[in-house]
């Protein structure tokens, strides 16, 4: 049903999302699981491959006339403004139009931006289209956040959202393997090789699109928008699907909710809701995005400049070591991911916060004494990295379930924008000079502001953070629509009441 044939207006009483999160884990949601969350592997590809080109696109015979200061600095301050802009422009969408259509079209805008950045002749064109690809890939964060939150079953939404956010750095190790190469003038000229990594993206990212068409609208999104029979129609073949692959019954369901459906939410409700209403869950995600976004955008990023800057580690080698710390962030999430659903939300994303502050103000001291060498930086960051990583995930899980409904996107979107602009901006601007400068102090102060920032988000989520494990997401934050009353058990298809 198109949104234009959409009834709103009426109350409707419904089962659905306690059917959706009865569900026993399934092939369909494997296919949900590759279909949105492979995205984050193009997105950590794209971000490494840029960070260890960068000494190349700088050398003569590369084809562009872009220093390397410029590709870790302002590039990178480009594709993530580019990111935030998206994120709001998209994530608005995304509450309006549905999360498919905008999970099809943001990925689209990646594909075509990537594409273009391949060919860049010239400085402007490479600033240009790195801002496009970041307009893309932030739609990205909240249209899929949103759809997968509302998809996947409440006792397993912790680990998997953690997972496929993680995924980016399976991306970060194929980028970092693909760097070698096109950085090796024996395989590719310098004017070739690193055109074929952002053509490879694109590629990829075609792939993508052609598996996402089969993941279906968000029903909880279509019930509230007046499409409750749409959302009957899947989650009814959901339910067929499943029962046929364990040859058994589904248990029954627990519970319902009664809304009254809308088209839209003003932006006024939504800010009024967000930071009136839930005041100290606006809090903990401007602390959660804050912290990762300075460790990640403004640090980490530019651990190749640090390599080569005091390690003497030539530009075509730096890839292997940041393989080694993309690992480290991709096991944190996979192997840390389920306690968030068990030991609880509170525990975990203070504890990883924490401990990665900690151990990153351990591996600052030790760089200050001289101590470390470019195999025990790796070391040392491959740790850290791995409680901040699941920290880093979690802060994407928070903002993604503890708003109301109607507001999920938008609030991804706003969150990830604020703090991303804050760490994401100002911070390569900022760090990229502090660790290409050769003082070692000026690198051990930016290692200082990251675990700063990562030990007060730490501190903030031991106060606020939400007990949002195996609940539903309408008993985390009931939606703005729902109809106050009892709650009843026992319906299983929606009914609607007036007119």
């Amino acid at each position: 049903m198109a949104v234009a044939q959409a009834e709103t207006g009426r109350t409707v009483t419904t089962d659905i999302p306690a059917r959706l999160d009865r569900l026993p884990w399934s092939r369909w949601h494997w296919t949900i699981v590759i279909g949105l969350g492979t995205v984050w592997i193009l997105d950590g590809l794209e971000v490494t491959v840029v960070g260890n080109i960068a000494p190349r696109l700088s050398e003569a015979g590369s084809g562009l006339p872009i220093t390397s200061g410029q590709v870790t600095g302002v590039a990178a301050a480009l594709y993530v403004a580019g990111a935030c802009v998206g994120a709001l422009l998209w994530g608005r969408l995304t509450d309006l139009w549905g999360r498919k259509r905008l999970f099809m079209v943001t990925l689209a805008v990646y594909l075509a931006a990537t594409a273009l950045t391949a060919v860049s002749f010239d400085t402007w064109w490479f600033f240009l289209f790195r801002f496009l690809t970041g307009f893309g890939i932030g739609g990205e964060y909240a249209a899929i956040n949103s759809a997968i939150d509302e998809l996947i079953p409440a006792r397993y939404r912790g680990r998997v959202d953690l997972m496929i956010n993680g995924s980016f750095w399976l991306g970060a190790v194929g980028g970092s393997l693909l760097s070698i190469v096109a950085l090796n003038t024996a395989v590719l000229p310098k004017s070739v090789g690193w055109r074929l990594t952002f053509a490879l993206g694109a590629a990829l990212a075609l792939v993508i699109l052609l598996v996402r068409r089969h993941v279906p609208e968000s029903p909880r999104w279509l019930l509230i928008h007046g499409r409750d029979d749409e959302a009957e129609r899947i989650v009814s073949a959901v339910e067929q699907r499943v029962e046929a692959e364990r040859g058994e019954p589904l248990a029954r369901p627990e519970g319902e909710i009664t809304i009254h459906q809308r088209r839209s939410v003003t932006f006024l409700e939504i800010g009024r809701t967000v930071f009136a209403e839930y005041r100290r869950r606006a809090t903990l995600g401007f602390a959660l995005f804050i912290g990762q976004a300075f460790l990640y955008n403004a640090i980490t990023f530019g651990f190749g400049a640090i390599l080569t800057t005091f390690y003497d580690v030539p530009t075509g080698d730096t890839g292997f070591y940041f393989a080694v710390i993309a690992v480290g962030n991709f096991l944190g999430p996979l192997l840390l991911g389920k306690l968030f659903d068990t030991v609880g939300r509170r525990v975990m994303i203070s504890s990883t916060y924490l401990l990665s502050g900690l151990l990153l103000f351990g591996t600052a001291w030790l760089f200050d004494r001289g101590a470390l060498t470019a195999t025990t930086l790796t070391a040392c960051w491959c740790v850290v990295l791995f409680f901040a990583s699941a920290g880093a995930s979690s802060a994407y899980l928070t903002v993604s379930e503890v708003f109301p409904m109607e507001t999920r996107a938008m609030s991804i979107a706003f969150f990830y924008a604020l703090g991303t602009a804050a760490g994401g901006i100002s911070g390569p601007l900022l760090f990229a000079d502090l660790t290409a400068s050769g003082k070692v102090g000026d690198t051990v102060l930016a290692f200082q502001i990251g675990a700063a920032l990562m030990c007060a988000a730490g501190l903030v989520a031991a106060l606020f953070a939400v007990r949002a494990e195996r609940r539903s997401l309408e008993d985390i934050a009931r939606p703005l629509t729902a109809v106050t009353g009892p709650p009843r058990t026992g319906v299983r298809t929606a009914r609607a009441t007036g007119a």
